[in-house]
């Protein structure tokens, strides 16, 4: 399935249009680049019970100052945390869909649940890909695990997915083998997973990989873009930028 066009016509909040007061993530973030008219990127995560929830990092600390791992609370306890001192919540993927509602284009990036790129990554994909069902509204799915996008390509092959990538620095990315790393940052899984576009790090665009796909036409998403500067220099290789920090004009 092709990258629906508003992918690439709307600059996309990166995590929601977050500022102060209005943490990544959270719901009044998602509101805010609905009210802008932005396309919104967001963080799935899963909770004990298997819930997909809105959260991008694999521990709590950061974001709530509670401690442990996302995936060791359920729900009910999830969602009586508060996100970076406001009275914002951890939201749910279904709360989030449905305050969407279809009003912007939505960009899903699963988490990797096994942490190395393995196999390993649950039954995420496939809950995310069970909401999204009946959902109506440009929407697209992407992970840095390969895995989780050929799980979630298998059960809706009518949503399109992506590879979230970059250039897999030993030094950033400590836990996974060499060969991985690799592999991962000449995107070699592109056609095995059915993606049908990227979302590549703006310090890595003349990756020989990158150059090649959008060669054949793939689009290429990047991120995480801060200022009017980094958004020019990154449109020469990209065609849409994910953003925070600014506001950038339409594509």
């Amino acid at each position: 399935m092709d990258l629906h066009p508003d992918f690439l016509r709307l600059p996309i909040a990166h995590r929601g249009l977050h500022s102060l007061g209005l943490p990544e993530n959270s719901m009044g973030a998602f509101r805010a680049a609905i009210a802008a008219g932005y396309a919104i990127e967001c963080d799935i995560q899963a909770a004990a019970d298997g819930t997909p929830v809105v959260f991008h990092d694999d521990d709590l600390p950061r974001l709530t100052g509670a401690e442990g791992l996302v995936r060791a609370l359920g729900i009910d306890a999830l969602s009586m945390l508060r996100i970076m001192g406001t009275e914002e919540s951890i939201p749910t993927l279904a709360e989030l869909l449905a305050e969407v509602a279809g009003r912007v284009p939505l960009l899903i990036e699963i988490k990797d649940q096994s942490l190395r790129s393995t196999d390993q990554i649950g039954d995420l994909s496939e809950r995310v890909a069970e909401l999204l069902g009946d959902y109506a509204g440009p929407v697209a799915v992407m992970s840095f695990n390969p895995h989780s996008m050929a799980a979630f390509h298998r059960v809706a092959p009518d949503i399109a997915v992506g590879l979230t990538s970059c250039d897999y620095d030993a030094a950033d990315w400590p836990d996974i083998d060499a060969t991985t790393r690799v592999s991962l940052a000449a995107i070699a899984d592109f056609d095995r997973v059915g993606a049908s576009f990227v979302s590549h790090d703006r310090n890595d665009l003349d990756n020989p990989a990158v150059t090649a796909l959008k060669a054949r036409g793939v689009p290429i998403l990047t991120w995480t873009i801060r200022s009017s500067q980094q958004e020019q220099a990154a449109r020469q290789g990209a065609d849409n930028i994910t953003f925070e920090n600014y506001l950038p004009g339409a594509a």
